[in-house]
């Protein structure tokens, strides 16, 4: 018996880590509502709020994902990675695209969960949970504003959103995050998911498009499937 939890058709254009954020977009915090407001945090982000996407997670073009055990359907979440391509510190907004190399249409996987007040290590960071697309050059994609991603399940399509509702645009996103932390070169810093993004079934098969961006797909599978293929 053979056990493959997932298998690439080409392999993840990642080299750094990949760093995520959450509630950069008008309608998350909208659909949150004032929820936002409770303890802890008690009011929305002033700063981006960030996560990790380890190296276990990254998978190419064409992965089959196994979700962990005795889970059935995982959040999809339609996003944009910015590739750095030199070292990035306390950039401003008039430098910040200086150390843009390139951007990625990536699949931010979520095994579904309610809360964003505890690190969700299990909910994000499963094997497989990061699918990635080729990388395109900066200089042919232009403002990302302009993008309109569409997900589609099953082949049909069920989500769609403009990165012209982000909170953060892209030089804000990096100044904000320069601010703290230095992003090396083969990073990606994820522009950031929609809250209660769609959900996938295991079985289904995921495709995302992104105009310039082309296009990134998966299937989604169980452990048992995995176990007795």
């Amino acid at each position: 018996m053979t056990i493959t939890p997932f298998c690439i058709s080409s392999p993840p254009p990642v080299s750094g880590t990949i760093y995520g954020v959450v509630l950069n977009d008008h309608h998350s915090i909208a659909r949150f509502g004032t929820a936002v407001d409770d303890a802890p945090y008690k009011g929305a982000p002033k700063a981006p709020a960030m996560y990790l996407k380890p190296a276990n997670t990254v998978v190419g073009n064409g992965a089959a994902i196994t979700l962990p055990a005795d889970e059935s359907a995982v959040e999809i979440g339609a996003t944009v990675g910015i590739v750095i391509g030199a070292p990035a510190a306390r950039l401003s907004t008039d430098t910040a695209m200086d150390v843009v190399a390139g951007y990625a249409l990536v699949a931010d996987l979520s095994l579904p969960h309610s809360s964003y007040y505890r690190p969700a290590i299990r909910e994000k960071c499963f094997d497989g949970a990061c699918p990635v697309a080729e990388v395109r050059p900066a200089s042919e994609i232009g403002t990302l504003s302009t993008i309109v991603l569409t997900t589609f399940i099953g082949g049909q399509p069920v989500a769609e959103r403009s990165l012209a509702d982000l909170v953060r645009d892209v030089p804000q996103l990096l100044t904000d995050v320069t601010e703290f932390m230095t992003l090396s070169v083969g990073d990606m810093l994820l522009v950031g998911v929609e809250y209660l993004a769609p959900q996938a079934a295991a079985g289904n098969q995921v495709r995302i498009t992104a105009g310039p961006l082309g296009s990134l797909e998966f299937s989604i599978h169980t452990r048992t499937e995995a176990l007795t293929s």
